[in-house]
Order: C-alpha cells, then structure tokens, then sequence
C-alpha cells in the first residue's frame, strides 16, 4: 500500500492529471446499469462492466481477451466492426430472451478502433411498456390541453355570444377571420355591449388559445402606475417595488392576448411606449436595462370616439392606425331588440341553474317592456334589472309588477298594474329613477342631480329620504 501511494506521489502533475480521468471514465463506465462491453477492430474483448457480468451470470475480468462471439451468443459487435454502420435500438436474442441492445463503432479518421455495445432494455416487453405509458401520458397530455382551454384561455366562445340579429350573426363572421389573423383588433361600441366577450372569443378561437389572456383596464390602473403595471419593474425601481421585481402584462402574456381595455383612458404620454412595443413586440422593465421579448396579439377596445379624440390630439394618429387594423364595432341593444328576450332567456336560464331554480318564464306584458325599453346601459343593465328581479322573485314567472318602475313609467301598460295608492306609486318611481340614475351617472351626484334636474341638497335629501345605503351610496363621488 505504501508502494502504490509512494508511486502516486512520485507521478508528475500532467500523469496524475491523466491518471484521475481514466478513473473516472472506468467509474462511468461501470456504472452503465443494464450492461455494456468494448470491443477491438477484431471483435475481441476489452472491456466488460459488473452489470453485464451480473445479468449474464459471467465472471467479467474472465471475458477480457475472448472474442465476442465466444461470450455473447448472436453477437454482432465485430460485423459493425468490419462495417462500420451503427445499430441502434436492435433485438438481441440471448438465452431465450429478447434484449433491445446498440452497437455503436469508435472511430479515428475513418478508421474503426472499437465497438461500443450496450443493453437499452433486457426484455423487449420493457419497450412494449413504455410505449404504452406514452401513448397513456399522450391522452393526459391532450386531456390537459382541452382543461386548459377552458380554465387558462377564456371563458367565452364566439359561439357562446347570445344573438340573433344581423348585426351579430355578422359580427361573430368577422371576429372568426380576425382570430385566424395576428393583427391588431379594435372594438368599439357603447358601455355595457360585450366588447370583452369578443374580445374573449377572438382569442379562444385563434391559436393563441392555450396561452394567457391578458386585460388591461387602462381606467382602472393609476397613471403612475400604468408603465410599471404593462412593462414590469426591477428591483429598487421606485419606493415600494417588489425585492425581486416584478413581470409586467405583457411579459405574462408571451404567445397569448392582451387586451386593452378603455383604450381612450390611455395617457397620452404612454402612447408613443406603447405604439413602440406593438411594433417591436420588446420593451424593457421600469428600472430594467435588458430588452424582454414578448409575442402577443393585442385586442382594444374603447367606448369612446377615438376619431374626436384625434381631432382634439388626445390620441396619437400613430397608435390609432397601428391598432385601427380589424375594426369592429358592436351596435348598442336599442338598435337590435331581437337580441334582447335571447339575452333575457338566456340569463334566466343560467341564473337558474346556477342557483338550482325551476325555470322562470315572463308573461306578455313583462316582454313587452324589456323589449321596448332604450337600455342605455345595454346588456349589463339588462343583466342587473334581471338580478334585482330574481332576488325579491316570488313564483317562478316574472309579471309586470316584478320589474323596476323605470321601464315602464312612461307607457300606458303602466295602467295594468293592480290597483296602488297614487303616493305609492310616486315614491317607487321617484326612487327607481334615483337609483337608475345614480348608475348611469357612474355614482357622481352631481352629473345626477343634473341629470334629474335638481339641486344637489335635494338630491341628499331624496336618498337620506329613501335610505339609500350600501352598496348604492355609501361609495357615490361627489
């Protein structure tokens, strides 16, 4: 032993160097599991690992020397030797069991040194095995995506969108050519139309569907805090930032959507930024010197008139042409009353099973109204009236009494009604027509004191009167 560590010390650096690699190539070499061995240009055997010996029931320093056709029976190592094609993935046949095996020739400028051979599997079933685990994660694989679809993407179709006008049956055309495009879309239309639906279902029907779906509300997010909400931020960018930083929007949104909604509420000094990384679909973080790359599909949408904001140069020409490029525009619910008892039926339906209700069903009159009220507030009125119905709904069939004054105070069915004391039905009406127009002035009792044509004391007084309280007015603006 002493000998041996004596004979280490004494070999030069560069031999003790070449020393520890043939160890370690002997370690990977044994450690091959299912078993290998190496032959000469002849077919005769140089190395044999403690695997093979152990699978084969042989003595593995024994087999050093032998020719490979005296230690393997069916071997091939030294015809790849004479050939110098390789094999891969083959069946070997030893002792009555099939083996899946490769022998690979070792070359030098052209010339065949060795053959490696090496057992992949030591039953050919073990491939029948595995192949079915992948066909089986295959299924899964695809079973997920369809999950994904639904619980990642979006969770409406251009299918799902309710209507039967004309107006959207071309609509739903228009989007499906949008979708199998990249460019830009542009959705415009009044509050409360389903922009965000098409904007859903553009997505959904693209091939951007198994990737994130990305909105933006560019109302919504402070102006100081919208570059660092769309680009993401760095660490230490601003006071408060994340330790770690922060990934904006659109980095999130890498092959999916985005969709820009309230585009007319963009800060104008945000505009040329975001004209900049349509184009070149790379921006950099807030506090960030690396340029991040994102592919996306941009979708905007706006209830605005962007054509007057141009002429007032609140928004960029630039922007606007860039993003202008598949404009479609949604039609306000008074211009397609035939869409109006579909949506109605629609959402009583959905509302009913949500809630594990029997089907509700409205009678003539109550149609009547819905049908024939303005809706200036579309279908997310049309929605709410619905939900303030159904939660105070007794019976299952919604009569004309059930529905808010306001839809019907101008018209002579009014005079259906069973029979009420005049006061009553004032102080209804008078609230109804508060409340109504608290919503529609965006709970600002200004523009509603103005819109009602009254003074903002009296105003104060008729909801004190009235006792509107959460969620109706403890959060009005003033």
């Amino acid at each position: 032993m002493d000998k041996v560590q004596d004979s280490e010390r004494d070999l030069s650096p560069s031999s003790q160097d070449l020393h520890h690699r043939l160890e370690i190539y002997e370690l990977i070499f044994e450690s091959i599991h299912n078993g290998s061995m190496v032959t000469d240009a002849e077919g005769y055997v140089t190395h044999f690992n403690k695997p093979y010996g152990e699978f084969l029931g042989l003595d593995p320093a024994a087999q050093i020397g032998k020719h490979c056709t005296e230690v393997i029976e069916n071997s091939r190592m030294h015809i790849v030797a004479q050939t110098g094609v390789p094999e891969i993935n083959q069946t070997h046949l030893i002792k009555g069991q099939r083996m899946v095996v490769q022998r690979i020739p070792i070359k030098k400028d052209g010339k065949v040194l060795a053959v490696f051979g090496q057992v992949m599997f030591k039953d050919v079933r073990d491939v029948t095995k595995l192949a079915k685990k992948l066909s089986l994660l295959e299924s899964k694989v695809e079973l997920y995506e369809q999950e994904l679809i639904s619980i990642r993407s979006t969770r409406h179709t251009l299918e799902s969108i309710v209507g039967e006008s004309d107006a959207i049956q071309s609509l739903r055309k228009e989007a499906m050519k949008a979708a199998a495009t990249q460019f830009p879309v542009l959705i415009t239309g009044e509050s409360g139309t389903g922009k965000e639906l098409f904007a859903q279902g553009i997505h959904h029907a693209s091939g951007r569907r198994l990737y994130p779906f990305v909105r933006i509300n560019c109302s919504a997010i402070p102006k100081d805090l919208l570059e660092s909400e769309l680009f993401g931020y760095e660490k230490g960018a601003f006071t408060g930032a994340r330790s770690g930083g922060k990934p904006g929007k659109l980095e999130l949104a890498k092959h999916g959507t985005v969709f820009l909604d309230e585009l007319g509420d963009l800060p104008l000094q945000m505009q040329p930024k975001l004209l900049r990384v349509i184009e070149d679909k790379e921006f950099e973080r807030v506090g960030g010197t690396s340029v991040i790359r994102s592919d996306f599909r941009l979708i905007a949408a706006t209830n605005q008139n962007l054509e007057e904001m141009l002429a007032e140069r609140r928004f960029r020409k630039d922007l606007f042409y860039r993003l202008n490029v598949i404009p479609l525009h949604i039609p306000p619910l008074r211009e397609r009353r035939e869409d109006i008892l579909p949506l109605v039926k629609h959402f009583l339906s959905q509302t009913a099973e949500e809630a594990f209700l029997p089907e509700i069903t409205l009678d003539h009159d109550a149609e009547e109204v819905l049908q024939s009220y303005h809706w200036p507030g579309n279908i997310r009125e049309l929605s709410n009236v619905l939900d303030r119905v159904l939660s105070s709904l007794e019976g299952e069939t919604i009569h004309l009494s059930d529905l808010p004054f306001y839809l019907y105070r101008n018209r002579k069915i009014a005079s259906k009604l069973t029979a009420v004391s005049i006061r009553e039905v004032q102080s209804r009406a008078e609230k109804e027509a508060i409340l109504h127009t608290l919503r529609l002035a965006r709970y600002n009792k200004s523009k509603a004191a103005t819109m009602l044509g009254i003074h903002r004391t009296h105003l104060y007084k008729k909801i004190k009167k009235y006792g509107i309280t959460k969620p109706n007015y403890d959060d009005l603006q003033e």
